[in-house]
């Protein structure tokens, strides 16, 4: 996995309060607290999506059975077949 490194500028309150983050014991450095941060929001973007996912499930309809065609349909899907 290659290395890219972002340069951004940020006010000098902020950059006291990742200091005092890093300083706390919790991380080892500004880098690590950021990227802390960016798996952080990655993580509640998943979760976000899963919710809208359950939300238009409930919202559907009623449940039906799976038939023979639903299971080969996702078969496809997972194998990279569906179109």
């Amino acid at each position: 996995m290659s290395k890219n490194t972002l340069s951004f500028a940020i006010p000098e309150t902020l950059v006291e309060y990742i200091d005092e983050r890093v300083a706390a014991g919790g991380y080892g450095n500004r880098s690590e607290y950021v990227r802390e941060l960016v798996r952080r929001d990655q993580r509640e973007q998943s979760i976000e999506r899963l919710r809208v996912l359950i939300t238009d499930g409930l919202a559907s309809g009623p449940p039906t059975a799976d038939t023979e065609a639903d299971w080969e349909e996702l078969e496809d899907i997972a194998s990279g077949k569906a179109a």
